[in-house]
């Protein structure tokens, strides 16, 4: 903590230098580096301070001659020893390096699972749930490419929120969500159980993964449309094809086959980048696939039960009830407590790699 006491001190006096604007991309990293530091430092400046009054009070105890002022002493002990390790663990989380990619933009992939018609339906009903946290929080969405099923539902959805740190705040949705509820086509009153899974992506620059155009195949060809007089006559739809993955990703949404082309490359990007993330993490640690942006989809993550008016989140071990609310996208709780669940694996993974 010394060091980066010092460190500290260092871009202070560089930020506070005559000539300190002057280098415009140096003063932007100087700036972001204090943002970093100055709050693990105070945190580290409060636990010495408690750690000051711990001692203090372990010492008195010693000396104490009534046992009034024992009581008191011991009161004062136990305070200061809860606090030093709660700061303690602040601290240890401070120091856990960020993910730059939880600033950045989501790209967000729903599909139906198993369950047909009604796993088309409850698909939508996911993709409408975003849509709505999205709208709450003043976040931009933009439809990539759309698969429609019979009945109004959704085989498959591709969508990106435009807003820094949408993935970071996102990024936990991956995985199997499952749903227990009473189709509306069911006449007898069954409930259903279906599922549809959910991937997040970071939305990637060029110059975070690298792409040989060589191993691109670009076809094109018309957009499915209503037809009659509406009918798509230029091939503006896009599907690029990635020959080492064999990963293939298909855009129509826009009437330009550019604009396709575009959002095609930004889909592809993000898929590849994900695969490279999953293939280092698993590299390094085969033994934790905990779900922290690793793309992780074989486990069921969440369960949506209808009938009995309730949302239980496996990995939070959260229960919440006003499901018509939680699908219109009152999700702040839910949020919150996922933002709890990942420190705690943060810290974990943590304490198992210095322990």
């Amino acid at each position: 903590m010394q060091t980066l006491e010092v460190e500290l001190q260092e871009v202070e006096r560089a930020l506070s230098a005559p000539d300190a604007t002057a280098d415009h991309e140096r003063f932007k990293q100087l700036s972001r580096r204090y943002a970093e530091l100055q709050p693990t430092i105070t945190l580290y400046h409060d636990y010495q301070a408690v750690a000051r009054d711990r001692d203090e009070a372990q010492a008195m105890l010693g000396e104490a001659e009534n046992e009034e002022m024992r009581e008191f002493l011991v009161q004062e002990l136990e305070t200061a020893r809860l606090r030093a390790a709660a700061l303690e663990e602040q601290i240890l989380l401070a120091l856990v390096p960020r993910d730059p990619m939880e600033d950045k933009p989501a790209i967000i992939e729903i599909r139906a699972g198993t369950g047909g018609d009604e796993a088309a339906l409850f698909a939508r009903d996911l993709f409408t749930m975003y849509a709505r946290l999205a709208e709450r929080r003043g976040w931009k969405t933009e439809v990539l490419s759309l698969s429609e099923a019979e009945k109004g539902g959704i085989k498959e959805i591709v969508f990106k929120v435009e807003a820094p740190g949408a993935y970071g705040i996102l990024e936990l949705e991956s995985g199997v969500h499952r749903v227990q509820r009473v189709p509306e086509t069911e006449s007898q009153g069954r409930i259903h159980t279906s599922a549809a899974t959910v991937a997040v992506l970071p939305e990637v620059e060029d110059v975070d993964v690298e792409i040989d155009p060589s191993d691109l195949t670009v076809e094109v060809f018309r957009a499915g449309g209503p037809g009659g007089q509406h009918m798509q006559k230029n091939e503006t739809a896009v599907r690029i094809t990635h020959a080492p993955t064999g990963m293939s990703v298909v855009a129509s949404s826009e009437r330009s086959q550019l604009q396709n082309r575009e959002r095609a490359m930004s889909v592809l990007r993000a898929r590849l980048y994900e695969r490279q993330r999953r293939e280092q993490e698993e590299a390094v640690a085969a033994t934790r696939r905990m779900q922290i942006g690793s793309g992780d989809r074989s486990e069921k993550i969440r369960t949506y039960n209808f009938p009995q008016d309730r949302l239980t989140d496996h990995r939070a071990g959260l229960t919440l009830h006003n499901l018509p609310a939680l699908m219109n996208g009152e999700l702040e709780e839910l949020i919150a407590a996922l933002d709890g669940y990942r420190e705690k694996q943060r810290l974990a993974n943590l304490m198992e790699e210095t322990g």
